[in-house]
């Protein structure tokens, strides 16, 4: 019995040492929020305020010092974020993850990203402001890595910790830039779709803008080639550590649509969503310079950001930048291709990727005149058919470290114009507002024109030179407006109008959001900053609604049943509203992914069925199909003899919806609420590991908001009819300048990266309620309400 009790106290002491010893390493983990800490390169001491949501507010004496201050304070909460990030573009994932993220890295190691981040570097002026900030942004990252804690992630997955450099800030913009181009996910399917059923197919998906009614106002070949380059890189996209870059909302209201008489700007990018979010809040003050601005993890310069002379931020231009060639190999000779001029020979580059746990993978990439082959750089790609890619992200000057250093540092809206004017690539709306009473709005990139007749929605013949580009458009042709008559400046992704006739292409979305937006707006002229943040969560789609009513007209309800008639009394009733409680959206989304469902999936297939679903096209045909009695897409290819109809396949699809989710969620119609439908989970990329979820994924929560609402909470439809939100606003951004010191923000999850942080989803639950907190200005009131760590100069 004694020996039974002394066996029990040993295993009760190395239970209580277990305890104190993950309680200790739990607490060593944790950020440093107070207290002092000696950094080197400081020229004096630095004062770091965290307010109560650990967003830091940095005191500094030089904009360099406070660099440097930023840089450490980033790190300790998003180094892990900055090590996926900058491991991206350069195709470095596999020597963290093994094989698993080898398709991923020969994808993007081939784009060539790190080549042309080389190029742009090599050109930098070093004794220019941007770079010698971005150098003591990047000494802070370096001295945390070197001496503060390392990351619970670098230890379970056996990271080895490497000085970050200017290659990595480069890097992460390309990675950036390359997440909002649609092009790789659209032209090579409905090229597909054009060479299986002809043009008139493509003439219905509305692909020559026909669908772009609510316009953005400006003051038989070889067919398995081409979609697998869309399902590839789709794959590639939506399996990365790192979300993609989607969409967004910005509205900016001029001095005579307020009631203050001063500018109010809302924004809110639309990304998909991980864990930790996108955006890392701070707040730094100098001498010369104020400044309040969300930040991508392993950038020195924030691309949303106010202080107390102008705002800015940025929606997604969704601007064709990247085109697509078939090239012509010499008859014999492989090593050679086709040019107007005769036969050239590939450029070729070897390029080593490092797998973890395994050996070495020597990638060979071929390059053409327009870019390069991605036959090597996919699967299931015939090399007998080179695929050339031309983006212009890698083919103009990159320049992107200034402009995002000019749009933080501009000192009235000429400046920031010009400095808008550096960004080639990615396509994107820079909204702008000021103190002044000016606002704005500009469409960056380097646009382009081709020959008349040249659809770039499709592969292009890359031998004869016809398809190639034309001329290259001057910024002042951008589409853009400038304190418009109308008095608000507003982007939804949506198509701008024509600038000297020229109506740009691109991969646009639906009207949904823009005329919702353009709707309120123009309603009334007396916002306020509370009037804003209920329209910036707003849950209504008024397309939805008018789409609805065109379901019901062309659906035989004759042989309805009890449960088909109440679902059809509640959508003539329905809003177009998308609140946690209504019925309608369940039976709704239900009824339209059938309906596209058994309208093109016997023509696409399954798989090409559910890559068109989440590209623009898909999302822009939801509303118009179901207007077009006539189109070629309502027969189903695969019944012999028989011509479906418009109103056969939309009755079709109610019925089948209706049962579908009597089958899912019961008998009673009024149990079908979307927030039992429609949920959202941040997910970690650790958090996929069962046993890890708990520690690193925050949520799951039911969800209000929808596709293409203003508070674009976004799903992909399926069979399944449970709707799991895959990104949405990344922050939501009031800025009131009749109020300065009180503009409002919030974040999905919270500023840390740190799983054991206070702050790691402390702002969860007020997002998903709409809800705001502030962005502080006001240096007695940060005081109060703040931790206080002091860095000092290291002798």
């Amino acid at each position: 019995m004694k020996r039974l009790k002394k066996i029990l106290l040993v295993l009760l002491v190395l239970v209580v040492v277990i305890g104190i010893g993950l309680c200790a390493y739990i607490f060593h983990l944790k950020p440093k929020y107070e207290g002092e800490l000696e950094i080197k390169n400081l020229e004096k001491e630095t004062t770091v305020y965290f307010d109560e949501y650990g967003v830091p507010h940095i005191y500094a004496d030089s904009e360099k010092d406070a660099m440097t201050a930023l840089g450490y304070v980033h790190a300790q909460e998003r180094l892990w974020q900055m090590e996926l990030l900058r491991r991206i573009a350069p195709g470095k994932l596999s020597e963290i993850f093994g094989s698993v993220a080898l398709k991923n890295d020969t994808f993007f190691a081939g784009i060539g990203i790190e080549e042309a981040s080389a190029k742009a570097i090599a050109k930098l002026d070093k004794n220019s402001k941007s770079y010698q900030l971005t150098m003591a942004y990047l000494d802070g990252i370096n001295q945390y890595l070197e001496e503060g804690t390392t990351p619970i992630e670098f230890t379970l997955v056996g990271v080895k910790k490497e000085k970050f450099t200017i290659k990595d800030v480069y890097n992460i913009f390309g990675y950036m830039s390359f997440s909002f181009a649609m092009a790789q996910k659209t032209d090579p399917l409905l090229t597909d779709i054009r060479n299986k059923f002809g043009a008139a197919y493509l003439k219905d998906l509305g692909i020559e803008g026909e669908f772009n009614t609510t316009q953005l106002k400006s003051s038989k070949e070889n067919i398995e080639d081409y979609t697998a380059v869309s399902k590839s890189i789709t794959a590639l996209l939506d399996k990365s550590p790192i979300p993609p870059f989607i969409g967004s909302n910005s509205w900016v209201a001029g001095p005579h649509k307020t009631k203050s008489g001063k500018v109010i700007f809302a924004n809110d990018p639309h990304i998909g969503f991980s864990q930790p979010a996108t955006w890392y809040e701070a707040h730094i003050v100098t001498p010369e310079h104020e400044l309040y601005g969300c930040y991508l993890a392993g950038t020195p310069f924030p691309l949303l950001a106010h202080n107390r002379d102008y705002a800015y931020g940025l929606t997604m231009f969704e601007n064709d930048d990247i085109d697509f060639y078939q090239e012509k190999n010499k008859t014999g000779d492989s090593s050679q291709y086709q040019t107007p001029t005769g036969f050239a020979k590939y450029e070729i580059r070897k390029k080593t990727i490092k797998v973890k746990d395994t050996s070495d993978v020597v990638l060979t990439i071929k390059t053409t005149r327009h870019g390069p082959v991605m036959n090597d750089l996919l699967e299931r790609l015939d090399r007998k058919h080179p695929i050339a890619m031309m983006w212009t992200y890698t083919r103009q000057p990159i320049q992107i470290l200034d402009a995002a250093y000019g749009l933080s540092h501009s000192k009235s809206k000429e400046d920031f114009k010009k400095a808008a004017s550096l960004i080639a690539a990615p396509g994107l709306n820079v909204m702008y507002g000021d103190a002044k009473g000016n606002v704005g709005w500009w469409a960056t990139g380097k646009l382009y024109k081709h020959n008349k007749g040249v659809n770039t929605h499709l592969i292009l013949d890359g031998s004869g030179g016809k398809d190639d580009i034309t001329e290259y458009l001057d910024f002042s042709k951008n589409p853009s407006a400038e304190n418009p008559k109308w008095g608000y400046v507003y982007s939804a992704n949506n198509q701008p109008e024509a600038v000297d006739g020229f109506l740009y292409p691109g991969y646009y979305l639906p009207e949904d959001r823009a005329k919702r937006i353009s709707n309120l707006m123009d309603a009334k002229s007396d916002w306020d900053k509370e009037a804003i943040s209920k329209m910036i969560y707003d849950n209504t789609s008024v397309v939805a609604v008018e789409t609805v009513k065109n379901l019901i007209s062309n659906t035989d309800l004759n042989s309805a049943s009890a449960e088909e008639k109440e679902a059809i009394k509640v959508l003539k009733s329905w809003k177009g509203t998308t609140n946690l409680e209504d019925v309608a959206p369940t039976i709704y989304n239900k009824w339209v992914y059938l309906y596209l469902k058994n309208t093109f999936e016997d023509e696409m297939g399954e798989d090409n069925f559910n890559l068109f679903l989440g590209i623009s096209v898909g999302k822009q045909v939801i509303a118009n199909q179901v207007k077009n009695e006539n189109s070629v897409w309502w027969d189903n290819i695969k019944t012999k003899n028989i011509k479906e109809t418009r109103k056969e396949i939309v009755s079709k699809s109610f019925h089948e919806a209706v049962s579908a989710l009597k089958e899912q969620l019961g008998n009673t119609i009024s149990d079908w609420k979307w927030g039992q439908v429609h949920t959202v989970e941040h997910e970690h990329p650790l958090g996929k590991v069962a046993a890890l979820r708990g520690l690193f994924n925050v949520g799951p929560f039911a969800s209000p908001g929808s596709n293409e609402v203003i508070n674009n909470l976004f799903f992909g439809l399926t069979d399944e009819g449970k709707y799991y939100v895959k990104g949405g606003p990344s922050t939501r951004r009031i800025v009131d300048f009749s109020d300065i010191e009180n503009s409002w923000s919030i974040l999905p999850t919270g500023q840390s990266g740190n799983p054991f942080s206070k702050h790691y989803s402390d702002q969860a639950e007020m997002y998903n309620a709409g809800k705001f907190r502030k962005m502080k200005l006001n240096k007695d009131e940060i005081i109060k309400t703040s931790t206080k760590l002091v860095l000092k100069p290291k002798k």
